[in-house]
């Protein structure tokens, strides 16, 4: 006997919150998580820069969900473009032409510098997982160079080029990972100024290639702004030494930007801000502002001829899909033509205005870095500036500041000593500053904590 299926078509099933966590929780499995121990957010609908929860309660999207709903959610001309799409052609295996892969790739080799190239993949770890294996194949050499204080996925060799604490439970992992620190460790300095910082871990960097041979380097992989370990933007001089230091060796650059690319920082790449071109850079999330599942691999014209005239020996079913290729040129023109990467800019000012607003007047404030509308803020738990919170580690003002933010309405990350700011780049300042409002009055809780 067959299953029989019971409930009421979609469009006419209206859940509430309670009902909508129990079968979530029952028959899903959660993410970086236990599932028994989650408490998702249950969410109706979004529009813009708002959740809606079945209750009708409205909550401020501060973080892009995973810093990903770049252009705001539910945007009708993307969702026009991709119904016009699934009218035209769903879905062709992944050696084919058409017209929305054309178009894609036509405007993406305009608007990334120094990219010739692209090879699209359903998201930001298998961006990553093919741009190693190009590396590998490109330059005949096999380690990799990644950092500490980076996440670049949650495949097996994405959580190994991962340096932060979620990678432990997939070790041991693929071989030929060398992690070294960046300008910016947790708690080890290179120096007390950016450029000191710069040039010390640079030449600690040139002394780590010697250790491991120059020959044997395929590329180093870094994230351009480094995202969720600390939004931590580097030295300008850091970037330009590391481009001269690579390609001294003949070590591929690969730029992770799947969170900081597509507008984010108020440029359309983050390594714009810097002054260099990479060899490979990897994108993802506001690629299709997560209205349909995409990455992409950019790569420069010389890895480009290589893989024109040698095998390729990479791909999934779902690679180069009509519906994500649509998706992301719709995006991309959204952004562009109504203003979003010059808002992200122009609101970026705003936030850095509110940050210092908030440091002034709260001592738990430690520090709040952005570029753009990429932004997280520190808790410190005394005037020396210690961390609320140890390496992987909590605090119970950071549950309550958690909790907080919850109940009054604010969507971030609260994460060991930080919390992320990184609102969709459609953000109006009047929006902006609705979540700086929010977290101005949390603040208290971790005022509360610091031992001054």
């Amino acid at each position: 006997m067959g299953s029989t299926l019971t409930g009421s078509p979609i469009s006419n099933v209206k859940m509430s919150s309670e009902e909508m966590i129990d079968i979530c929780k029952k028959h899903t499995l959660y993410t970086w998580s236990a599932t028994d121990q989650v408490s998702p957010l249950p969410v109706e609908r979004a529009e813009g820069v708002y959740l809606y929860t079945p209750d009708g309660k409205r909550i401020l999207d501060f973080n892009s969900q995973l810093m990903s709903v770049l252009i705001g959610h539910g945007h009708p001309r993307v969702i026009q473009a991709m119904k016009d799409q699934l009218d035209q052609l769903i879905f062709v295996y992944p050696q084919t032409a058409t017209a929305a892969r054309a178009r894609l790739a036509k405007l993406m080799h305009e608007v990334v510098p120094g990219m010739e190239s692209f090879f699209f993949t359903l998201g930001g770890a298998e961006s990553n997982e093919n741009a190693i294996r190009m590396a590998r194949l490109f330059t005949g050499r096999q380690k990799i160079l990644s950092r500490y204080r980076a996440y670049h996925g949650g495949t097996n060799l994405t959580l190994q080029l991962t340096g932060d604490p979620r990678r432990w439970s997939a070790e041991p992992g693929s071989p030929g990972i060398i992690r070294v620190m960046d300008p910016q460790p947790y708690t080890y300095s290179f120096g007390s100024t950016p450029e000191e910082k710069a040039e010390q871990n640079l030449i600690y960097l040139e002394e780590m290639i010697q250790y491991e041979g120059p020959n044997n380097i395929a590329a180093m992989i870094v994230e351009t702004v480094t995202g969720t370990n600390g939004l931590l933007v580097p030295p300008a001089n850091w970037f330009q030494g590391l481009r001269k230091l690579l390609t001294k060796y003949g070590i591929l650059l690969i730029c992770d930007e799947v969170m900081a690319g597509m507008g984010r920082t108020g440029k359309m790449m983050a390594y714009e801000h810097f002054g260099i071109i990479p060899d490979m850079v990897t994108m993802a999330k506001g690629l299709t502002s997560s209205y349909f599942p995409l990455g992409a691999v950019g790569v420069n014209p010389a890895i480009s001829d290589y893989f024109h005239k040698n095998n390729y020996p990479g791909g999934l079913t779902y690679n180069s899909h009509p519906v994500g290729m649509a998706t992301a040129e719709a995006v991309i023109r959204v952004m562009m033509e109504e203003g979003m990467i010059e808002n992200a800019a122009k609101m970026g000012k705003v936030m850095r205005s509110e940050m210092d607003r908030l440091q002034a007047k709260h001592p738990s404030f430690g520090d709040g870095r952005c570029i753009g509308l990429f932004g997280m803020v520190d808790v410190r738990k005394n005037s020396k500036g210690d961390l609320i919170a140890p390496y992987n580690g909590s605090h119970p003002a950071m549950t309550k500041l958690t909790a907080f933010f919850r109940d009054n309405g604010l969507f971030t990350f609260v994460r060991w000593a930080n919390f992320t700011c990184n609102p969709p780049i459609c953000i109006t300042e009047a929006q902006l500053k609705e979540g700086f409002e929010i977290i101005d009055r949390g603040l208290d809780i971790t005022d509360e904590a610091f031992e001054g």
